[in-house]
């Protein structure tokens, strides 16, 4: 049993460079370009299908 199924109540905000513990993790996965958040979506949607250019980017560079 992890920590979030015995804390459902509970919210864990985690700010990592680290896609694969984010996409295993993640109910949410939130991209930040220049202090702003520019794309938050389900993991599934963000690493298959980002919407944002520079999560696009990103996403190419580092997979």
């Amino acid at each position: 049993m992890s920590i979030i199924e015995t804390w459902p109540d509970w919210v864990l905000l985690v700010v990592t460079h680290e896609m694969g513990f984010a996409k295993s993790v993640a109910h949410r996965v939130l991209f930040m370009d220049d202090g702003r958040i520019v794309e938050a979506i389900n993991p599934e949607d963000f690493f298959s299908n980002p919407r944002h250019d520079r999560t696009m980017l990103c996403m190419r560079q580092i997979l």
